[in-house]
């Protein structure tokens, strides 16, 4: 969503800014960017199940190689 403030006729470049500056900060939009900023979406099921496969392979692996004395 644009914010448009146009400059008033003898209005000073600062008070312009502080226009501008208030009707972002009502309109909430810096407020809501900054709530979705550290969002991370889900992984896919696919992702999940192979990670947990890979664990349990890594684990089983490992308790192989500590009977056997490896570890």
């Amino acid at each position: 969503m644009a914010t448009i403030v146009r400059k008033k006729e003898g209005e000073s470049a600062n008070s312009l800014i502080y226009r501008f500056v208030k009707r972002v900060q009502q309109s909430g939009v810096l407020r809501e960017s900054k709530k979705r900023r550290f969002t991370h979406r889900r992984p896919n099921s696919t992702k999940i199940k192979r990670s947990r496969l890979y664990k349990l392979e890594r684990t089983a692996s490992i308790e192989r190689a500590r009977r056997l004395g490896a570890f």
